[in-house]
């Protein structure tokens, strides 16, 4: 009887998010029902929740976690000193004559805000907003638009800096040394947001190469649904100009982006230490573009503030619990499962990765890594399998959770700013191909884990 209870707790908290109550509150409020019913029941030893307010402490005066409040705020600001109106009008310059040309574009963009910004929300909109109605009326498949627009607005997912990769260091940081401590290994190793930044970039070069190769197929295979734009913007006048332009547009970003990305490979500055950097750099290339008065500078402050209360609410949320769960020796179950799926931990590795993929069609990437990760990821790490590997995993699934239908973020987002000529159902199908290549990188970093060891192996040991 014992043993249902932890299943209860975890199927209950998903139908009440399902529900549409807040995150941080359904967490909270479930599991403290629960331990109440299972105290009640004698199933359940209140003295667990006594650790409750040493690990609300912890969360507060978590350094790592100050890196999320920092990234946010430089993503904030540089989506109000228009970058992405700057690259999005450069880089159509650059490849509108070419067949299939504003979708490289739009790719690449939202690779360099991914880089930049690492948030998806922002990207998508805003890239919705400038680059939909232009590739719209230039002749694109609306479902190619809609497309190339959700999947290149979430690489902020598993490009560095990302929010996603922030949140996951700290939970497998903490999933990583529970695992050394069960096996009796005392002098514990860790996995630091570093580690997972660096273990991110390739894979995510590569997902961007596999989006460009899949839009140079369909532009090559179907013409008529990626055409090229026939002539030049009216502001192009001449080489030397649209050089120029180039130059201006994208050197500010790419600046900003080898002062954040390689002060933390470099081992310059910790992950936390080089957003400071970002957030400072953000403000000067919004001044640089006299975009930084005090209405602005106030917004991305109150923005800021939202978000990072909103995630640290959900922290606490999660923190509860989890610890509930525990309480339950939900952890033991889990294990128990675990183990004895058929494949090992390539059998347990196969059910958790389709589980967080199947949870994504209905729950967001923070419920996710906050509910999900701290469950599974003691399990696995104990069977051997490489932190930075499962860290990038399960990035890369979690990206998936904003592009599935029905409730993928990134569908919604777009679905707000797009045209009334533009369906539903021709976002969600634009986006299926995307999904495919997610799974296909997915594959990949399975059959080749040196994909994400090799750089942190590089960087760190050499």
């Amino acid at each position: 009887m014992a043993e249902i209870f932890p299943l209860l707790l975890f199927l209950a908290v998903c139908l009440v998010l399902m529900a549409g109550y807040p995150v941080a509150f359904s967490l909270a409020g479930t599991a403290l029902a629960f331990a109440f019913i299972g105290e009640l029941s004698g199933h359940f030893d209140g003295a667990f929740l006594q650790a409750l307010p040493n690990r609300l402490y912890g969360i507060m005066t978590n350094v790592t976690l100050i890196a999320v409040p920092l990234f946010v705020f430089m993503g904030v600001m540089l989506e109000r000193s228009r970058v992405a109106e700057n690259l999005l009008d450069t880089m159509a310059e650059v490849f509108g004559q070419l067949r299939g040309g504003l979708g490289y574009s739009v790719t690449i963009v939202g690779m360099l805000l991914a880089a930049s910004t690492g948030i998806v929300g922002a990207t998508v909109v805003t890239m919705g907003l400038l680059s939909l109605p232009t590739m719209l009326r230039h002749g694109y498949d609306p479902r190619i638009a809609s497309g190339v627009i959700c999947a290149s607005g979430t690489l902020g997912q598993i490009i560095p800096p990302s929010i996603v990769l922030v949140l996951l260091g700290d939970v497998l940081s903490t999933a990583y040394q529970q695992a050394q401590l069960d096996m009796g290994i005392y002098a514990t190793d860790t996995v630091s947001v570093g580690d997972l930044f660096t273990g991110a970039l390739i894979p995510g070069l590569l997902l961007v190469s596999l989006y460009l190769l899949w839009l140079a197929f369909v532009a090559h295979s179907r013409p008529d649904a990626m055409p090229a734009i026939k002539q030049q913007p009216p502001a192009t006048t001449a080489a030397g100009s649209l050089a120029r332009r180039v130059l201006r547009g994208l050197l500010p970003p790419l600046l900003l982006i080898i002062a954040v990305l390689g002060s933390i490979l470099a081992g310059i500055a910790t992950p936390t230490e080089a957003a400071s950097v970002g957030a400072m750099g953000a403000i000067l290339l919004a001044a640089s573009r006299r975009q930084c008065n005090l209405e602005i500078f106030q917004e991305v402050v109150r923005s800021t503030t939202r978000i990072t209360c909103m995630v640290f609410l959900i922290l606490i949320g999660a923190s509860i619990f989890s610890l509930v769960f525990r309480g339950f020796g939900g952890d033991v179950v889990v294990a128990e499962l675990l183990n004895s799926l058929p494949g090992g931990k390539f059998g347990a590795m196969l059910a958790v990765m389709l589980l967080m993929f199947l949870l994504g069609f209905v729950l967001d990437f923070i419920e996710i890594t906050f509910v999900v990760v701290p469950i599974v990821g003691p399990v696995l790490l104990a069977m051997g399998i490489d932190p930075v590997w499962l860290g990038i995993m399960i990035a890369l699934n979690l990206q998936t959770s904003f592009l599935t239908p029905p409730f993928g973020f990134a569908l919604f987002y777009l679905r707000g700013v797009a045209p009334a000529e533009v369906s539903t159902r021709q976002i969600y199908a634009g986006v299926a191909p995307f999904i495919g290549l997610q799974l296909l990188m997915l594959l990949m970093l399975a059959l080749w884990p040196k994909i994400v060891t090799w750089l942190p192996d590089f960087v760190y040991q050499n």
